[in-house]
């Protein structure tokens, strides 16, 4: 009864230690989700700008046209899939990489290219053999800069105005709030034809209209791609900040189960002494 005894004390100090951990991980989680939440916030109106002078300059100018702007047939399509680098967020990962699988079943190998961004994505991606757009790896680290997406961005720009791809797709979590996460896909290129109404801002431009958006285009590009990012790290912080709430709830309770197991084997072992004292008192009394 003694080993036993031992095996569940030692059993409900590791339980303890890993309830510690995983606390810990959900109180930093909820800690990044709120400067996440901070950074969309603040990034949401420099995208609302790029989107109301594109609308001026779109309007401008009638039956304009740009690469960027107008479809064409679809014969390969790139989709850009953001994940996280890190796991223990629940089923954050593992949700992108079903739809993908679903998405990737309908295509021949000719008519798709992926593009991930994230460690975990980067790694799934490679273990299916799927066509991928580069090699790079892009880490989707707490503190990602545009910077660290704009060699890829360049590059799926120059791409679809080469015809190389047709279509881009993003693949990404959406952050609604700390217990739900959806996932959803969005068209990048083309982009879709939202700019209809000419904004009430007088812009004064230099250079021509062609030009103008030649630049503007490929910046309101990285900026959707950006945001996009953004909402993936949002989500993933909750995600992780909810399976570790849960990892949590569930040591705790595997904790009160096996402290009470230790009651009962430590009571079971007190009346064994206790049978086995009062019997050697009986069995002396009666010499």
């Amino acid at each position: 009864m003694a080993v036993s005894m031992r095996n569940i004390k030692n059993k409900i100090n590791a339980t303890k230690k890993t309830s510690q951990i995983t606390n810990a991980m959900h109180m930093v989680s909820a800690s990044k989700l709120k400067r996440s939440e901070f950074h969309i916030k603040n990034y949401v109106p420099f995208v609302e700008k790029l989107e109301e002078l594109i609308s001026n300059l779109v309007n401008t100018k009638e039956d304009f046209t740009h690469p960027l702007l107008t479809s064409r047939e679809v014969k390969r399509t790139c989709y850009i899939v953001i994940t996280s680098d890190r796991g223990l967020a629940g089923p954050f990962n593992n949700n992108i990489f079903k739809k993908l699988t679903q998405i990737i079943s309908k295509h021949k190998s000719n008519e798709y290219v992926i593009a991930p961004i994230g460690g975990r994505g980067y790694n799934f991606v490679r273990k299916k053999k799927y066509n991928m757009l580069t090699n790079e790896l892009i880490l989707l680290r707490d503190d990602i800069k545009l910077e660290d997406l704009r060699n890829l961005i360049t590059k799926i720009i120059v791409m679809y105005l080469n015809e190389e791809i047709d279509k881009v797709i993003i693949i990404y979590n959406h952050f609604i709030n700390t217990l739900i996460q959806r996932v959803e896909t969005k068209v990048l290129l083309p982009i879709e034809n939202k700019f209809t109404e000419k904004s009430n801002e007088f812009y004064i431009y230099e250079g021509g209209i062609d030009s103008i958006l030649d630049t503007v285009l490929p910046l309101y590009i990285q900026g959707l791609i950006y945001g996009y990012v953004l909402d993936s790290k949002a989500s993933e912080h909750a995600a992780r900040m909810t399976a570790m709430k849960s990892a949590t709830d569930n040591a705790n309770e595997i904790i009160s189960e096996l402290e009470l197991l230790y009651n009962r084997a430590r009571q079971a072992e007190i009346t064994s002494e206790l049978t086995d004292i009062i019997g050697g008192a009986n069995a002396a009394n009666t010499n």
